[in-house]
């Protein structure tokens, strides 16, 4: 049975000023500091990850004003109404405060003069100050805001961290995707979820972490309820990991086509992400714990640039052309090495 993943989670439609600021400040730590936000601005919704530089606006040109997104105001636009007289000022930024702007993030330690502060707290637009500079501040934000906005999906399986590889374990149910996750818990790997994994696209990579209910937990068939964190300890487990292979188990009998160079890889595509697939015919006796570990190191080779079914082709290559080469081979041995040392040992 091939992994099946759920219809994508429906993206969040929308987080409050007061929501954002809270989570700046608490989660991602970053410092900003209240200008002016009355309880109409704090309720004002956010409704996309975009951030928008309003320099254009500040001149005039609000045709194509994107004044739905989050607005940010760095030395360039801080400047440019430095130059203005105070008259000047009011009608640039009246350009935008007669749109529903969400809020205004004011970077790099610069300062609002209080003639447009004031134009603010008229429309309702909440206005923010920040120490920090504004390519590093608009970094944590978008990425804050790519996190909220986030396509999510829900797959069924097993997802552990070998060797600093994230692997989900899939098969059908009853196959023994625990019993293997378990096995590489003991062996010292860590567990990320069992059973449901909820998968969050975030910049074409796939972060698989558990749900408020199943953290920690794992089911065995026969035995029930585990807890992995109190059983194994803290070092057993993890919020969250990147999902980097999958996988599947199958029956002997159910797979009809087994690689057997790894020349060919197949991939399976999840959130629109290819992700490496490897299914996994399965007999009793076979050590999966094993081969799931070499897996991990094996794709941690890859990732190196060194691909071991590649090597094998090119040392074939290489020996079919020597021979194809050779024009006497009446010489030649057949045996594989000319020559063994003395065993002495």
């Amino acid at each position: 049975m091939p992994l099946q993943e759920t219809s994508p989670i429906p993206r969040k439609k929308y987080i409050t000023v007061e929501y954002l600021v809270e989570q700046l400040k608490d989660t991602v730590k970053v410092d900003v500091e209240v200008c002016t936000a009355g309880p109409n601005c704090l309720k004002r919704r956010i409704t996309e990850p975009d951030l928008h530089r309003p320099g254009l606006a500040l001149s005039g040109f609000t045709e194509l004003f994107t004044w739905h997104r989050v607005q940010i105001f760095g030395n360039t636009e801080s400047e440019y109404l430095d130059h203005l007289s105070n008259k000047a000022k009011i009608e640039a930024f009246s350009n935008l405060t007669k749109f529903e702007v969400p809020i205004i993030f004011i970077t790099h330690g610069n300062r609002l003069p209080d003639s447009l502060v004031n134009l603010a707290k008229q429309a309702s637009i909440a206005v923010f100050y920040t120490e920090m500079d504004t390519v590093k501040f608009m970094y944590f934000l978008q990425d804050f805001l790519d996190d909220q906005f986030a396509l999510q999906t829900v797959v069924h399986g097993a997802m552990v961290d070998v060797y600093g590889i994230g692997i989900l374990i899939a098969g059908k149910a009853g196959i023994g995707k625990s019993e293997v996750a378990l096995d590489l818990i003991e062996r010292g790997h860590r567990l990320v979820s069992d059973d449901v994994v909820r998968l969050t696209k975030k910049n074409n990579v796939l972060i698989s972490t558990a749900t408020d209910i199943n953290k920690h937990f794992m089911e065995i068939r026969g035995l029930g309820i585990i807890d992995i964190m109190k059983m194994f300890g803290i070092r057993a487990v993890r919020y969250q990991k990147r999902l980097e292979v999958v996988v599947e188990l199958y029956h002997w009998d159910e797979l009809k086509k087994v690689d057997r160079t790894g020349l060919t890889r197949e991939t399976i595509k999840i959130l629109d992400v290819d992700i490496p697939l490897i299914k996994l015919p399965i007999t009793p006796g076979k050590n999966i714990t094993v081969i799931a570990e070499v897996i991990a190191m094996n794709h941690l080779l890859n990732h190196y640039g060194y691909n071991a079914a590649r090597e094998l082709q090119e040392i074939l290559r290489k020996k079919i052309k020597e021979k194809s080469e050779m024009v006497d081979t009446s010489n030649l041995s057949n045996r594989a090495i000319n020559y063994f040392e003395g065993d002495t040992e």
